[in-house]
């Protein structure tokens, strides 16, 4: 199962074990039991000294089996095999279980150990899934560290009979206690802040505690990051609030544009932008959104960024880079049945939709690869496109053209997602789309199970109104040198009305803001 070099990899991150403990497998004589049992007895003999591997576990789930440590009440489970984005996952549950310290700050480790309550979470994943890991990780974690917290994770594929039943559409998925948790990519701090009532009020405290800010930027994507780099290495008091480190970039899988940087993926780069800053002693303040912002009174005077928490952070110049979100396609059923056959994430949750009919809307790039991508998961792709062409590079819409499961539609405008059968019942789920022919005004139906959405951007600038200038599409306006309208106001990335939204166009206007607010600080006191 693990060739020559994982295992030495493994074996080498094993050796870090402090503490004893148990692997205790519920099995069956299904091929998926037989390859979890290879995978357990090769961790095993690894470390032979610590772990202890038994096979009479009687969970219900088949193939699946705990970590705990010995005469701990710990429970932490895998249901399936945690290979793939989720072998890592593994790796630290194994470190962790075996008395490793993860690497968290010191008070959200606090913060898992004091939460009190009943709290029994079930987290369905799938193994191509690069927005799993973070949640898996931090519900492992919660479990090892608490034992009022009970996690069991879940490989989609291994069980699709509770996908099925349950009408689980997107991944990650969290149940808690038997009911719908959350859905999608949440940081450990993030889900201890939903189960602790007290934490908005708690970091609105820590907020308001701050000193003033040289340069205090709102947004921690890739313009954020070069932002905050640029501005410390300055020697000036830098700040970043962001709502999550990495932004948008988190939800990218292949990244092959940045340039000097053959290949990586998005968390990759996330963890990486905000390493970078970090070794500039930035003072980073994730799930930070910020709900306003408060001009200065007078010329050198302080301006104010009120969050959603009702914490106010003050600065003598900011940089807003809270970049963009996916846009909706904003028809009928869009928001009815989301995460109920409506995704925006085709490398989640396309396995879900395996051997299923599935349709893409947008003749982008973005659309383009997705319908590409699902192609060889499911059994059929419709590609609906509002011009009267696919606006991808040639060479994804010559690949797209070649497969024989894909239709495209070219001058069609989506007008309804339904989820209703043949008797015009509501089944909770989708169930097809119906799109216009623009140059006959024909209705047409297409049965499916899926639709994901690849329509472009939306920038995050809703809580400027009326404060910025922004242009008819929401993008903060800016001039060459990133000023906004506002004295002592800069703006940089997707955000804004650059022509472009690209990762590395970000990081550039993220530098040049970053100088522009030094400017304004010299000439300005």
């Amino acid at each position: 199962m693990l060739d020559d070099t994982l295992k030495a990899q493994l074996a080498a991150y094993l050796e870090r074990v402090q503490q004893p403990f148990e692997i205790v497998a519920s099995l069956s004589d299904s091929e998926n039991s037989r390859e979890m049992l290879e995978l357990l007895q090769t961790i095993q003999g690894l470390r032979a000294d610590k772990i202890t591997l038994k096979t009479d576990g009687q969970d219900a789930r088949k193939p699946s089996f705990t970590l705990q440590r010995v005469s701990a009440t710990n429970s932490l489970r895998f249901a399936g095999l945690p290979l793939g984005h989720e072998f890592t996952s593994l790796v630290l549950a194994l470190l962790w279980t075996g008395g490793h310290p993860p690497k968290e700050e010191a008070e959200t480790l606090e913060n898992i150990r004091v939460l009190d309550g009943d709290f029994s979470f079930e987290v369905y994943m799938s193994l191509s899934c690069h927005n799993c890991p973070d949640v898996v990780q931090a519900l492992s974690l919660m479990a090892i560290l608490n034992p009022k917290v009970k996690t069991t994770i879940i490989e989609g594929g291994a069980f699709q009979d509770e996908v099925e039943k349950r009408e689980i559409m997107a991944v990650p998925m969290v149940f808690l206690n038997g009911q719908v948790f959350a859905s999608g990519k949440m940081s450990v701090a993030e889900i201890v802040a939903k189960l602790d009532t007290n934490s908005a009020a708690k970091e609105a405290a820590k907020v308001d505690a701050k000193a003033p800010y040289d340069v205090l930027i709102v947004g921690g994507g890739p313009a954020g990051a070069a932002a905050g780099v640029y501005a410390a290495r300055k020697g000036i008091r830098t700040g970043i609030a962001a709502e999550r480190f990495g932004g948008q970039v988190n939800d990218t899988l292949a990244i092959e544009n940045y340039i000097s940087v053959l290949e990586t993926d998005g968390p990759k780069l996330a963890a990486a932008l905000e390493a970078h800053a970090k070794a500039y002693d930035v003072d980073i303040m994730n799930m930070q959104k910020a709900a306003a912002i408060i001009p200065a009174e007078q010329p050198g005077g302080l301006i104010q960024v009120k969050m959603e928490n009702g914490g106010v952070l003050k600065a003598k110049t900011v940089i807003l880079s809270t970049g963009a979100r996916w846009r909706n396609v904003n028809v009928p059923g869009e928001a009815e049945y989301k995460n109920k056959g409506v995704a925006y994430c085709p490398h989640c949750d396309g396995p879900l939709f395996k051997g299923k009919r599935t349709a893409v809307i947008g003749g982008g790039n973005s659309g383009v690869e997705a319908a590409i991508d699902l192609a060889g998961i499911v059994a059929h792709v419709t590609l609906i496109e509002f011009a009267d062409q696919l606006k991808a590079d040639a060479v994804l819409v010559n690949k797209l053209k070649s497969l024989p499961n894909v239709t495209i539609h070219t001058n069609a405008q989506t007008t309804e997602i339904i989820g209703v059968d043949q008797a015009g019942k509501d089944t909770g789920k989708v169930t097809g789309l119906k799109y216009k022919d623009r140059a006959t005004n024909q209705e047409h139906t297409v049965p499916l199970e899926g639709v994901f959405v690849q329509i472009g951007l939306v920038p995050n600038t809703e809580f400027l109104r009326g404060t910025v200038e922004l242009s008819k599409f929401g993008e903060i306006i800016i001039d060459a040198k990133g000023h906004t309208n506002v004295p002592g106001v800069f703006a940089a990335g997707d955000c804004t009305n650059v022509p472009y939204k690209q990762i590395v166009i970000a990081a550039g206007a993220g530098a040049t803001a970053a100088l522009s607010a030094f400017d304004h600080l010299i000439r300005h006191g």
